[in-house]
């Protein structure tokens, strides 16, 4: 009698699985896709100490697209050298301290590279960037005080102040209430940044919209 012909599924040219191949799910941090290498730049602008704050932002979305944020913020602890996990933390703190050399430029490349981590290079990065820079932030404020709309629609106008208002934001963030925000203290300081952006958008409307202003 003929066999029954095996109706088992599987994959295209029967090869296995990631999962089944590595043992690490697509979900997993350690997970890494077969185009990640160590030569691989996330961002487009590397680090030059004064574009910290959009660099940082920039790197915070790379790394958040391929599930390696925990290795810089610190969600993902180191595991136990003993851990069966080691050898897959490692492999990918390598990868990402890499990204991240990747994005600086020689000078801070130079200070980065003995770093045992990914972890220890962005804190370090952190702290010596992210501090308030004061001839920054001067520039911003005369940049918002001197652009107006001239030719622009009302939308390009808002979309060319957008990004100042940002970059000044991520110098002068929203402070943490220690009182467990029972205060209204961050909520009192956002609607007053609001406000103040409202007056500077309106300030260089065209004379064509004063009717707006007033």
């Amino acid at each position: 009698m003929a066999e029954t012909p095996n109706t088992e599924t599987k994959p295209a040219g029967g090869a296995m699985t990631v999962e089944a191949r590595t043992g690490i799910h697509l979900d997993s941090p350690y997970y890494l896709h077969p185009s990640d290498d160590p030569g691989r730049i996330l961002v487009t602008t590397p680090l030059n100490g004064e574009n910290y704050h959009t660099w940082r932002k920039a790197m915070q979305n790379a790394l958040y697209s391929k599930n390696k944020m925990g290795f810089v913020d610190g969600t993902l602890k180191k595991p136990d050298a003993k851990s069966l996990e080691m050898l897959a933390w490692t492999k990918c703190n390598s990868m990402v301290v890499s990204w991240i050399l990747n994005t600086l430029i020689k000078e801070l490349y130079d200070s980065a590279a003995y770093a045992d981590s990914a972890k220890e290079i962005w804190d370090n990065l952190k702290e010596r960037f992210s501090q308030g820079n004061a001839t920054r932030v001067h520039e911003l404020k005369l940049e918002l005080a001197n652009l107006t709309q001239q030719t622009r629609s009302v939308a390009a106008y808002y979309t060319k102040m957008k990004p100042i208002w940002d970059e000044l934001q991520a110098y002068d963030p929203i402070p943490t209430c220690s009182c467990g925000c029972t205060c209204g203290a961050a909520k009192d300081f956002t609607k007053s940044k609001e406000v103040e952006k409202v007056h500077q958008f309106l300030m260089g409307l065209n004379d064509n919209f004063s009717t707006m202003r007033s």
